[in-house]
């Protein structure tokens, strides 16, 4: 055991990786059938998303196995620890793209389409906001901040709360504290996904704001889509981590994967406040 602890790890090579490839390029190729109507394109989904849910069981279940087993050491916590913070700044990344773009409509392309020099193509277009472009005929109404995206905030701020006293329990030897601090965070990220799928529902019945909404549409959805499937992928990320604890993993001085999930979780409450104060609020 000093042996191993002082030595590297280095896996068994591994076909995972080929696994993966075969799943996106299923969900790639049926996806691009799909949306030109071919009939198989479905299928060819449902078969990429079934290879991937198998690959990614299959290859997290080896990771969990050789780290319960007492294989990793400090320098591969270390490892892993860097690992993680690059795949949070690529998501970063993926969100100040779509903050960009509406950024770049609401200071630039707006008031520029809404100028004297454009007046000659649109002259009823003015530089309000929230808008759906020039010559956008239909109706709708905008996403107010109070009522449920307001509600939403409140409970991943809440979620946020919990999950680091559930850290706490953890880092004290307290799993009663850690199991409850768990099952709370989960119950309010499930809670959001389902307000947000109301609010969607809301805005497509009685709103009249869809994706295809304009500029505005088009936006709104986009970020708030991408986060509440981030929501979604952490929730399920907890409720993994929870099966974890209640298996008996984890302790005080080695509990990455707790730590892991528990960052990308805090990741998505500072997302949904910078799209609370700029997407509904301003």
């Amino acid at each position: 055991m000093n042996q191993q602890a002082s030595r590297y790890f280095v896996p068994d090579p591994s076909h995972y990786p080929l696994v993966g490839s075969v799943a996106l390029f299923l969900l790639a190729s049926g996806a691009a059938l799909w949306m030109n109507k071919y009939a198989p394109g479905p299928y060819v989904v449902l078969a990429g998303f079934a290879v991937l849910l198998f690959m990614l069981f299959a290859w997290f279940g080896r990771v969990i196995g050789e780290s319960e087993s007492g294989k990793y050491n400090k320098q591969v916590d270390f490892s892993f620890r860097w690992a993680m913070s690059w795949f949070i700044f690529s998501e970063v990344m993926f969100f100040a793209a779509f903050f960009g773009a509406l950024f770049y409509v609401r200071v630039l392309a707006v008031p520029d389409l809404a100028s004297a020099e454009q007046q000659l193509l649109w002259p009823d277009f003015s530089t309000s906001w929230p808008s759906a472009g020039p010559k956008f005929a239909e109706q709708f109404t905008p996403m107010h901040a109070v009522g449920i995206p307001l509600i939403n905030t409140l409970l991943l701020l809440s979620s946020g709360a919990t999950l680091t006293w559930a850290h706490w329990g953890l880092l004290a030897g307290k799993r009663d504290q850690l199991k409850l601090g768990l099952i709370l965070t989960i119950a309010l990220g499930l809670l959001f996904i389902s307000l947000q799928a109301y609010e969607y529902v809301h805005a497509y019945e009685e709103l009249n704001l869809k994706l295809t909404t304009g500029v505005y549409g088009s936006t709104f959805f986009m970020l708030t889509g991408f986060h509440g499937l981030h929501v979604t992928i952490g929730a399920t990320m907890l409720l993994v981590i929870f099966f974890r604890v209640m298996a008996g993993h984890f302790k005080p001085d080695h509990h990455f994967a707790f730590e892991a999930v528990a960052w990308y979780w805090h990741f998505v409450d500072v997302v949904w406040l910078c799209l609370f104060v700029v997407v509904y609020w301003l």
